[in-house]
């Protein structure tokens, strides 16, 4: 049997950050991951560029049974820390849209930087050694030690991180062994969805299916949240930033409200009768959004005919729908689609400092596999580094 002072199990950004923590404050450390390579969200996120962090990440972004446990680990490794990183290993950087930071080449430039800082734990004195294609077939808790065992041979040590993500993205190897295996060690699970998720249509809004591949700016809302980003019309239903950031605080029955001309005065359809008279809704609205678009917001509102005979308060209603447009999706695309998962493994079960779990010393739980989850846009990659930074000095802290 080999020994470690510390198993993570999963090789994803939370796990090879928290080894390389650990491994360079002088721990031996074994990550077991069980696809053939380790970091593969990392090199499919951002277009294959990886959408690294932002630089707006604050515990306001994060959705959790309780929205103050993030703000520990947040306020101790911040974006700033994240990119000052990036930045000693020469990986050039840009902001896109919002904050969010992207790699100017490739995804797998930032799986190269965790591998290294993994390597640089050997001048510290301490060992990160990484192996795939592991597949865990059982773990034991005896003694003060977590035993791991996988088809190539058992390993102990003092201490496991769990960091083997959620459901989402199955065909990337994705699964809810977190949740099992959590759920052996006694630990409470918020219920799991998907999250980052598009939505589907059906009824009377399945109509707008016919509208595939058009894409506006928009403004969504769902309860008290609104993203003002780009929505996209599928085949299905529903999609594109607004539209995932939304789908986070969508739950089945809810409505979901489009503002299609976001900034627009309440009369702005009134203004126009008076400058264009003879225009049609449908031609007013084609000089500010995609004509397929415009043509069915014009035909579902039904007020044909030039503005200019059309009275001014039927005008103020259409106005008003388009800035409310209600759709009510009757499901999402699930985890199969799904880029995060919200729930996970409860808080309450865990140090908010430390990440460890209350009432098992030495477990410890990081990453998506926690219920936290960010914004669209760089904000949980950002929780990974962060969840991982606090295990991973905790770790090296235990036993020093």
């Amino acid at each position: 049997m080999e020994d470690y002072d510390v198993i993570v199990l999963g090789g994803g950004a939370a796990g090879l950050m928290c080894a390389a923590v650990a491994g360079q404050r002088g721990r031996r450390v074994l990550v077991l991951e069980r696809a053939a390579e380790v970091g593969r969200k990392i090199l499919i996120s951002g277009g294959g560029r990886c959408n690294f962090t932002n630089i707006h990440t604050a515990p306001d972004r994060y959705l959790s049974a309780n929205p103050h446990f993030a703000k520990s680990a947040l306020s101790r490794y911040t974006a700033q820390d994240f990119l000052t990183l990036v930045e000693r290993h020469a990986i050039a950087w840009h902001e896109k849209t919002l904050g969010q930071l992207f790699c100017d080449g490739s995804a797998r430039q930032i799986v190269a930087m965790l591998l290294d800082e993994c390597a640089a734990a050997q001048a510290q004195g301490g060992h990160v050694d990484i192996r795939c294609g592991e597949d865990i077939a059982e773990v034991a808790h005896a003694g003060g030690r977590f035993d791991v065992t996988t088809p190539s041979g058992t390993r102990s040590a003092p201490a496991l991180a769990i960091a083997t993500g959620g459901p989402s993205i199955p065909k990337m190897g994705a699964s809810d062994f977190a949740y099992r295996l959590a759920r052996r060690f006694g630990l409470r699970i918020v219920e799991p969805r998907p999250a980052l998720v598009p939505l589907t249509l059906g009824g009377e809004d399945v109509l707008f299916r016919e509208l595939s591949g058009v894409s506006a700016p928009v403004e969504a809302r769902c309860g008290r949240a609104a993203f003002r980003e780009a929505a996209l019309f599928t085949h299905r239903g529903l999609s594109g930033p607004a539209i995932l950031q939304v789908s986070s605080y969508w739950r089945p029955g809810d409505a979901v409200a489009i503002d299609f001309l976001p900034g627009m005065a309440p009369d702005w359809l009134v203004e126009a009768k008076r400058h264009a008279p003879r225009a049609h809704l449908r031609t007013v609205l084609a000089e500010r959004l995609p004509d397929r678009l415009a043509a069915t917001l014009a035909e579902r509102i039904g007020l044909p005919g030039d503005l200019g005979n059309l009275p001014d308060k039927g005008l103020r209603a259409a106005g008003q729908r388009l800035a409310d447009w209600r759709f009510h999706p009757n499901g999402s695309e699930g985890f199969a689609k799904a880029e995060v998962t919200l729930g996970g493994i409860a808080t309450a079960e865990l140090s908010s400092k430390t990440m460890e779990a209350k009432r098992v010393p030495g477990l410890y739980a990081i990453g998506e596999a926690v219920d936290v989850t960010g914004w669209l846009g760089g904000y949980n990659f950002q929780w990974a580094w962060a969840s991982a930074v606090a295990a991973g000095t905790a770790l090296a802290e235990r036993g020093a």
